[in-house]
């Protein structure tokens, strides 16, 4: 990835909040009136990375990792504490109207449609915020109709939505000025699999109709491994990883999993000789053996039992993510 088609740039980028601490009980609060006691929380701290044109990149890490600071801050909305940040060549917080009409932040479960009124007249409203030229937005509204099915909701007020139609219809509204860039922090959050795959369809469908730069978070690792090719792993505000998905198993999960499917039993053949014991069932068992080892291991386990069938696969990126944390955390405690 070069700097030279960077669409967002971040370099040594920090929030730190400082937060009022007390204990409990009247005696307290009084005390804290003329003593207050404060501690920093440093919330984003010095993570730098950029991100080229037409980019799709997961932005993962657990709750109170930093995710939803730095997209805030890329989108205008928090002013940085220390470093740097250019998205389209503009400063995000200073809140330039031409940026804040080339950009847009959806974030799952925020409400921006009006609750008592229909769709279409919310869309209608943002038409006028962002003065969209009438044939724009027709031709807009049609294209994004298509792509989310949107036909039977855009005459209902959003009080009478489900939670995957609602979702939708905020999508839409967040790109009727199509933006270049989008944060999307939760998009698909709380929706049943079904919808989460609908949306994600629609994000890479968008993706590749506009040429969009994006920056995605999500739990959902059926997302991040739908959409994104590269990924950017934080924890505790600091960046922990910039590569591509599958380079996060090379590099920080040593093992792989072997699934075995057995015609007879296993013969009362101890399976632990061959690796860790993850799941097992009647005539099945799932294994965890070292990544040099699988080769050595399987051509055994061939040798040794009746195999009906047998699959070798990386680990779920969710076990991967975990270890990232875990070997963050352990490096912490030595360092």
């Amino acid at each position: 990835m070069t700097q030279d088609n960077a669409v967002i740039q971040i370099e040594d980028l920090s929030k730190v909040y400082t937060v009022t601490e007390r204990e409990a009980g009247l005696a307290a609060a009084l005390r804290s009136l003329v003593n207050r006691k404060t501690r920093d929380v440093r919330a984003v701290d010095k993570i730098s990375f950029s991100v080229d044109e037409g980019e799709i990149v997961g932005f993962l890490g657990p709750n109170g990792a930093g995710k939803t600071t730095t997209l805030k801050m890329l989108a205008g909305l928090l002013h940085p504490t220390d470093g740097l940040a250019t998205v389209l060549d503009y400063r995000p917080w200073e809140r330039n109207r031409d940026y804040l009409r080339r950009m847009t932040l959806v974030m799952g479960q925020r409400n921006q449609l009006v609750w008592d009124i229909p769709v279409i007249d919310t869309f209608e409203l943002n038409r006028a915020v962002y003065r969209i030229p009438e044939a724009d937005y027709k031709r807009t509204v049609d294209e994004l109709t298509d792509l989310l099915e949107l036909t039977p909701l855009l005459r209902k007020p959003t009080r009478n939505l489900s939670l995957g139609e609602r979702m939708k219809c905020e999508i839409a509204a967040a790109l009727l000025h199509r933006p270049w860039v989008l944060f999307l922090d939760e998009p698909t959050i709380g929706l049943d699999v079904t919808m989460q795959r609908r949306i994600r369809q629609f994000i890479a469908e968008y993706n590749q109709r506009t040429g969009a730069t994006v920056l995605l978070t999500s739990h959902y690792m059926a997302d991040v491994e739908a959409l994104c090719k590269r990924v950017i792993v934080i924890h505790h505000g600091k960046l922990l990883f910039d590569g591509e998905l599958s380079g996060l198993a090379d590099r920080f999960a040593p093992f792989k999993t072997v699934e075995v499917e057995l015609q007879n039993g296993a013969g009362g053949r101890p399976l632990d000789e061959y690796g860790e014991v993850l799941v097992r069932s009647p005539g099945r068992v799932t294994l965890r053996v070292p990544k040099v080892e699988t080769a050595s291991v399987t051509g055994r386990i061939l040798t040794d039992l009746d195999v009906a069938d047998l699959t070798v696969q990386d680990p779920p990126i969710e076990d991967v993510i975990e270890q990232v944390f875990s070997q963050e955390a352990i490096e912490n405690e030595e360092g």
